[in-house]
């Protein structure tokens, strides 16, 4: 990816999408090397982090009815006017209807949180990688298997040249100059509401 993808290496509101892939109850209950309560924080942080900022979003789930569910409500209540794209495979890639929505979001950069790292993360962001996408795995609103199953999958993304986040780094990346009031309220809401405690807060008053 080149450098003219982003501003100077970072994200903006104009330059990503956010890609949310099967955050479903079976799949939450199978990872094992992440509190599941921290990790459905971690994926509504970075949900509300694109909400706040206008980024295009894409929610997809596989094989809801057979055996993983719907999306999490938590997240779907975000995006209340937004239908999830089913899918049969695990690969997300390999639906022609996500590769559309990828396509009409219209962004080269692509930050991607999924369930399971090992699986549903590796193979879209191995293969968007491909494609000439700049990818973004959101590491800590992603869950493996195992501590080395999801190790593992992000090191093999990052060797085929995508890159780590956490979803806090993604909300203040996109917000970055607190001169910019047009969000600041809004972030700083969702950082109290997320316990991600910040030195402005943390400060006491004078007596």
């Amino acid at each position: 990816m080149s450098a003219s993808s982003t501003d100077k290496g970072l994200l903006t509101p104009d330059n990503c999408a956010v890609i949310f892939i099967d955050h479903q109850p079976q799949m939450f209950f199978g990872v094992t090397h992440i509190d599941r309560q921290a990790l459905l924080d971690n994926v509504l942080l970075l949900a509300k982090a694109s909400k706040i900022f206008g980024v295009p979003v894409i929610l997809t789930a596989v094989e809801c009815q057979r055996f993983s569910g719907t999306i999490t409500p938590q997240l779907l209540d975000l995006f209340p006017d937004q239908t999830p794209i089913e899918r049969s495979s695990m690969n997300a890639w390999d639906s022609k209807e996500f590769i559309a929505a990828v396509n009409q979001a219209g962004r080269k950069n692509l930050v991607i949180a999924a369930l399971w790292s090992e699986v549903c993360l590796a193979m879209p962001a191995l293969q968007a990688l491909t494609d000439g996408y700049g990818v973004y795995a959101v590491v800590d609103a992603s869950g493996g298997a195992s501590a080395v199953a999801h190790d593992a999958a992000i090191r093999r993304i990052e060797q085929a040249g995508g890159v780590s986040m956490t979803a806090l780094q993604v909300l203040l990346e996109l917000q970055r100059d607190w001169a910019g009031k047009e969000h600041s309220e809004e972030v700083m809401t969702v950082l109290d509401e997320h316990r991600c405690l910040y030195g402005l807060h943390s400060v006491a008053e004078p007596e």
